[in-house]
């Protein structure tokens, strides 16, 4: 035998695992007569006549499909045909066009200057005064 192939050395009895022996004891006096009988049962459920049948026809369907022969269809020719867009269409986007042509170009030259003017009024020290008060 190869190096790899080799069997397993069993274990010498100082590495076998230790039982307690209260359960040494209860495993050799054990007897199996006391034991309860039980009854198997095995359940094996078989499908139904309905899924028999939808089976059957499912690989039926299948095998069609494999066993088609392309040669049978006939050749048709592909026509693209151009949807060109409705009037109204047109004329919305080209009402697009012309808003975003006048934003593009806006010339900020024709604006008029102006001047800011911030109104922001305190109150005076008297009505200040008068609101402590109150």
């Amino acid at each position: 035998m190869s190096a790899n192939t080799e069997c397993p050395l069993s274990p010498s009895l100082k590495d076998l695992p230790k039982v307690a022996c209260d359960l040494k004891s209860q495993l050799e006096g054990f007897n199996p007569d006391n034991m309860k009988r039980a009854s198997t049962q095995e359940k094996n459920i078989l499908p139904t006549a309905d899924d028999v049948a939808a089976e059957k026809t499912q690989k039926a369907l299948i095998n069609s499909v494999e066993a088609f022969d392309t040669g049978k269809l006939k050749h048709a020719e592909t026509k693209e045909k151009i949807v060109l867009p409705d009037k109204d269409a047109i004329e919305q986007e080209k009402g697009q066009q012309q808003l975003f042509a006048g934003i593009e170009n806006f010339d900020t030259k024709k604006l008029k200057h102006t001047e800011t003017q911030e109104k922001n009024p305190l109150p005076t020290k008297e009505a200040i005064d008068a609101e402590k008060a109150a």
